[in-house]
């Protein structure tokens, strides 16, 4: 008992680092896009994480089983990484990290609605309710004044929620199959050489300056990505999935300390409501799964 207690608290000690560490990732992505295209930008960020996760992954799983893969599933996804990604950095450019993490927080909503058609799970009048909440809560963020509820950036960061919400759900089918060092291999590689073609039009020239900025990015990419996983094979999804909403608490203050903004009245009720939404359902979710296993 008191062995299952210490790697839970191990777990949230984990998720909390990692939301930390992909929100210092965030917030370099958003010093790169004042200066480079939204893909240059996305190929630079799977580039900078690929060599120490590929170290990671070698030393921990091998090299064949990066290649036992189910391919088709993992060309989608880097579809998706690639969509994700663009979408997030350009959106980016003009948003704050908080009012951007506030829109995002509407993937969870999508992964459930996405659940029906593509995994074939049962959600109830409950959950679709909190889903639709949750949509009244992005369109209180994305209102017609303030950020404009027809904002380019504002629509970005739906169109990467939405392909993180497809993407969440082929995982869900590659982990039957595949090992967790393949999914982050492949992903990240899909992404550097995919988004490095759609950006060599219109490549930039990386300034020396952003040297370390670029290091950054790899670092604290690779570990939140190390750190999340540990987390969620540690801890329960229902205790630690709701940590990820830690990451408007840092969104506001890197907004604050490296921007001088924060988000307005009317954000932060949007916010909340997508946040009360996303954890209901993880909380339903729970209950369903205790009632089908006493």
């Amino acid at each position: 008992m008191n062995t299952d207690k210490g790697r839970q608290l191990h777990a949230i000690g984990y998720m909390l680092a990692a939301v930390l560490l992909f929100c210092l990732m965030d917030a370099g992505l958003k010093t790169l896009s004042a200066h480079y295209p939204a893909f240059q930008v996305s190929a630079i960020r799977g580039a900078a994480s690929l060599p120490l996760v590929l170290v990671w992954a070698l030393w921990t799983d091998g090299v064949a089983n990066l290649f036992r893969v189910r391919w088709s599933l993992h060309l989608m996804r880097g579809v998706l990484g690639i969509m994700m990604m663009a979408g997030f950095v350009y959106s980016l450019r003009t948003l704050p990290l908080s009012t951007a993490y506030s829109i995002f927080f509407v993937a969870p909503l999508m992964i459930t609605a996405l659940s029906v058609p593509f995994l074939g799970e049962k959600v109830g009048p409950s959950r679709w309710v909190a889903i639709g909440v949750g949509l009244i809560g992005v369109l209180v963020v994305m209102r017609p004044t303030g950020e404009g509820v027809l904002s380019v950036a504002g629509l970005a960061v739906l169109l990467a929620a939405l392909a993180y919400a497809i993407s969440a759900i082929t995982v869900r089918l590659l982990a039957k199959t595949d090992s967790v060092q393949a999914m982050m291999v492949w992903l990240l590689a899909l992404m550097a050489l995919g988004a490095g073609v759609l950006a060599a039009p219109d490549w930039v020239p990386v300034r020396g300056e952003d040297a370390w900025l670029i290091a950054l990015l790899g670092v604290a990419g690779a570990l939140g990505q190390y750190a999340i996983t540990i987390a969620f094979k540690w801890g329960e999804a229902s205790l630690i999935a709701p940590l990820e909403y830690t990451a408007l608490i840092w969104g506001v203050g890197l907004d604050l300390a490296l921007w001088g903004v924060l988000p307005d009245g009317m954000t932060w009720v949007g916010a909340a409501i997508i946040v009360a939404s996303g954890l209901y359902l993880l909380r339903r979710e729970r209950v369903h799964v205790e009632s089908e296993h006493p």
